[in-house]
């Protein structure tokens, strides 16, 4: 009985790490066909082993000062954006898990509304442009996805509901403490798994964001790194129209700089994102329950 427990046990741990490596397998290639020069891409197509290594990809990519630029005004914003996006979430949540709460099924229900329509398009731009004066301006890419996050308040209204022990807010309100007392000091220490969650979601949103970019912001001293990456791209691919203008195509890193720019905007996520990967399991699976 001992030895099939193990062997089972064995089975899975072999069984998981080969879906581990199968789900790493397509970033690695896409990180060693960012390395390999264009001829070797041209004659061989993509490799795991590239006859010829190369960095003309990533000389191309951060040849120009803006795009250090870029990468600090995407940390700035997605920092901030962040840091306002929980706390908002977090104020809104919190009221609508108290049952006794005036008019809370009307205010869940403008919530819900927000996750299954929107204003569209041409509404929205005209609201933030000419009532919120955005365009042009930092704020262009932090006010747009912060009201954006109906998902994230009902994942955190449902875990104040299930995970927080009623006596706890009872014993805080009988000692006189306020909501917001009660919220600082109760609730939200013991929180940290649905804070980081909410968190995480909310930093790769605004992270990986580059449409508010594209609808708001004209200055290219404004651009993020999604935004200049997108226009690099776009630079990248006239690379290949360019033929007949005497170039040696060769020596153009066009398909390389296509994955180097997308080895550029993941990377700092995903070395982001193991420290916080053990509260994020958590925080969705408390707060995925319905409430």
């Amino acid at each position: 009985m001992v030895e099939n427990k193990k062997g089972y046990t064995i089975f899975l741990h072999t069984f998981m790490i080969v879906l581990c490596v199968l789900c790493l397998l397509p970033f690695i290639l896409l990180i060693i066909v960012s390395l390999s020069s264009e001829s070797s891409l041209l004659t061989e197509g993509y490799s795991f082993f590239p006859k010829e290594l190369s960095l003309a990809a990533y000389e191309y990519l951060f040849a120009s000062p803006t795009i250090y630029r870029a990468y600090g005004l995407s940390i700035l914003v997605t920092a901030v954006g962040t840091a306002v996006s929980i706390a908002v979430t977090t104020l809104i949540a919190y009221p609508l898990s108290v049952k006794e709460l005036p008019g809370r099924k009307f205010f869940n229900f403008l919530v819900f509304f927000t996750m299954l329509f929107s204003g569209g398009l041409v509404p929205s731009y005209m609201m933030w442009t000419q009532t919120f004066h955005i365009k042009n301006t930092i704020w262009a890419y932090i006010l747009p996805n912060l009201i954006a996050n109906g998902f994230s308040i009902m994942i955190m209204r449902s875990y104040f509901m299930t995970n927080i022990p009623k006596e706890l807010l009872e014993s805080a309100r009988v000692d006189g403490a306020s909501e917001f007392i009660t919220l600082w000091k109760v609730v939200l220490p013991v929180s940290l798994p649905i804070m980081a969650t909410i968190g995480l979601m909310s930093g790769m949103a605004y992270w990986n964001d580059w449409s508010n970019g594209l609808y708001y912001v004209t200055d290219k001293n404004l651009n993020t790194v999604q935004v200049f990456l997108n226009n690099m791209l776009m630079n990248a691919q006239q690379l290949d129209k360019v033929s007949g203008a005497g170039l040696d195509m060769n020596a153009l890193p066009s398909t390389a700089v296509r994955m180097a720019v997308a080895v550029a905007g993941a990377l700092p996520l995903m070395c982001v994102y193991p420290f916080f990967q053990k509260y994020f399991v958590k925080g969705m699976t408390l707060g995925a329950v319905k409430g």
